[in-house]
């Protein structure tokens, strides 16, 4: 891996740091049980459309120890820890591998949208074995932060992610 690369993964994860940060201070964006509106996960998309998937997978999985730095992990079983975490936050690297569509001027992220479900199934899927909670509670729970997640990150990694491109070609 150059190191360009890997100073920028560096820098994703700084990020992925500060924004996982402003989450937990800020007591409005935390569910009361674990979950919380991902702003930090902007940091993982945009390593992806920037880096590739490679390197977007790579910097999911080690956003995992950064959450362990900042005291957001929480493990009842060797199966949930890797659902919750390695597969939930390692998937957003893959996001660049699935086409956007333009409707007009306006770019439609599907790799957002596709690696954000995926990442709501694993919680759920988590919630529902590990937390025992019941399948309908399980989705009750995870699924109004992961919306407002996805919502959050169809608005805002497309501007940043343009902006990026932008500065790449020069």
């Amino acid at each position: 891996m150059k190191t360009k690369k890997i100073v920028f993964i560096a820098m994703y994860l700084a990020l992925f740091f500060i924004l996982d940060y402003i989450t937990k201070i800020v007591p409005i964006l935390q569910m009361p049980n674990g979950g919380s509106l991902g702003l930090s996960v902007v940091a993982l998309l945009l390593a992806s459309y920037h880096l590739g998937p490679k390197a977007g997978v790579l910097t999911g999985v080690l956003s995992v120890f950064i959450q362990y730095l900042t005291g957001a992990v929480w493990i009842t079983h060797p199966i949930q820890f890797i659902l919750e975490y390695p597969l939930a936050f390692g998937i957003y690297g893959l996001a660049v591998l699935i086409p956007n569509t333009k409707i007009g001027k306006l770019s439609i992220y599907w790799g957002i949208v596709v690696t954000n479900v995926l990442r709501m199934s694993f919680h759920i899927i988590a919630g529902a074995v590990y937390w025992k909670a019941t399948w309908a509670g399980s989705i009750a729970y995870n699924t109004p932060y992961m919306l407002a997640t996805m919502i959050l990150c169809l608005i805002v990694v497309p501007i940043i992610d343009s902006r990026i491109k932008v500065l790449e070609r020069n």
